[in-house]
């Protein structure tokens, strides 16, 4: 006879267990925040293709005014997002996560709407800045999916949500390029916020909450860093988010010129604007497949070999010769990178007590916003004052030794596991 440990687990079996454990609805809530995080991401981005001629609109005439109001009316959001990010993961603790992916798209539909109605691009800058303090519905959403879902399928449905948010930061600005024209600026912003609008009816009728969050008393135990028994796997997540970003960013800035010397003049915009998109592509494509892969051979082992090859696949993209050759090496690297930031929210969540799980992943989100603004920052530097194939070569560098970085975390935390359970061991008296 077989015994109960030597059966393979069946789908309604896997779904018991599921049930038992108290997430019962995970499947419904991933449904609920791949959507929500898509439209919101939409909302958020569709701006781009428009946002100089917006700045025009609302007064500013001097060419080298309007590129500097349009950078900075679009990074404002990300640096309040970066900001509020550990503060709305302690309240989601506290309060709930369903109550904060509520309060980040009805504050996101009633800021993208006020855009529409700026008379000034202080006004405007104001607002993207709120829409950043505000919203932050896709770093909710990571929350609760890397909470309330059974922890054998995290890496996977982490997965399938990155690839969602990926894909409306890819379909924004074509959305907006798209509609802007027909029904005109300020009405596509109006839209941006009714479509927000139906992603906050649906998180408030759909998304189910398994498990409240309870928040220990005063007195209870420790809360906050000091609640974490190893903070070695924590930071080296933190770690590993920004450079993630940092490297993922800091090409952006010398695309287009580098594209220029690979392509006729007349096909420079059109290659480059593939170029960008062909990381994320390959991104969303691999996002929940590596997500799955990590669930059963190991996050940390995912995150390592994505790193090296990431690392080498940077190399060749400093001597290509061809657009065709830097289209086809940015989508490889979409495919090593795509499961990287699944895995990174895995590994915090599985060490990481969960009263405190939203705090770390905020402060995990806010490491990976700062990679995000000092990536182009850097690499705009070094392509200007050490010509454009020092910035692979340097993000090779920085991927590799992040790899190596992961490695010997991963090998110290294993180590120091093992010795606290021989510990245990010790101290187990023997009947």
């Amino acid at each position: 006879m077989t015994s109960p440990q030597s059966t393979p687990p069946t789908l309604d079996a896997a779904s018991a267990t599921a049930q038992a454990q108290g997430f019962a609805h995970w499947r419904r809530n991933l449904a609920v925040c791949v959507f929500g995080s898509f439209t919101t991401l939409v909302a958020m981005t569709l701006m781009l293709p428009f946002l100089p001629l917006y700045v025009e609109q609302l007064g500013v005439s001097d060419h080298a005014a309007i590129v500097e109001w349009s950078g900075i009316a679009f990074g404002a959001t990300f640096f309040t997002a970066g900001l509020t990010a550990p503060l709305w993961g302690r309240l989601a603790d506290r309060y709930g996560r369903k109550l904060m992916l509520i309060r980040a798209s009805l504050g996101m539909a009633i800021v993208m709407s006020l855009m529409g109605m700026a008379h000034s691009v202080w006004q405007l800058v104001a607002l993207r800045l709120a829409a950043g303090l505000l919203g932050g519905y896709a770093s909710g959403s990571t929350v609760l999916v890397a909470t309330q879902t059974p922890k054998a399928r995290c890496g996977w449905a982490l997965g399938v949500l990155s690839s969602g948010i990926m894909a409306g930061n890819v379909a924004g600005p074509l959305i907006g390029g798209f509609i802007a024209p027909v029904i005109g600026i300020r009405a596509t912003f109006l839209a941006s916020g009714a479509l927000i609008f139906l992603t906050f009816i649906g998180t408030v009728l759909l998304i189910k909450r398994d498990r409240p969050a309870q928040a220990k008393r005063k007195g209870e135990g420790p809360t906050g860093w000091a609640a974490v028994p190893d903070k070695r796997p924590l930071v080296a997540m933190l770690v590993t988010g920004m450079l993630l970003l940092f490297a993922n960013m800091s090409i952006e800035p010398i695309i287009t010129v580098y594209v220029a010397q690979l392509v006729p003049a007349h096909q420079v915009t059109m290659i480059a604007g593939v170029v960008m998109s062909g990381t994320a592509l390959g991104s969303i494509l691999s996002a929940s497949r590596l997500g799955k892969l990590a669930d059963r051979v190991g996050h940390w082992n995912v995150i390592v070999g994505c790193l090296t090859v990431a690392g080498l696949l940077m190399i060749p993209q400093a001597f290509v010769t061809r657009g065709w050759q830097l289209i086809a090496l940015r989508f490889a690297l979409g495919l090593s990178l795509g499961g990287l930031l699944p895995c990174v929210a895995s590994v915090i969540r599985h060490n990481v007590p969960p009263d405190v799980a939203g705090y770390m992943l905020g402060y995990s989100i806010s490491a990976q916003y700062t990679g995000q603004v000092l990536g182009p920052v850097a690499g705009g530097y070094a392509g200007g004052h050490f010509g454009m194939r020092s910035v692979f070569w340097g993000t090779a560098g920085i991927l590799l030794g992040g790899a190596a970085f992961n490695r010997r975390s991963h090998a110290a935390f294993t180590r120091s596991r093992g010795a606290r359970a021989e510990d245990r061991l010790r101290e187990t008296p023997r009947a």
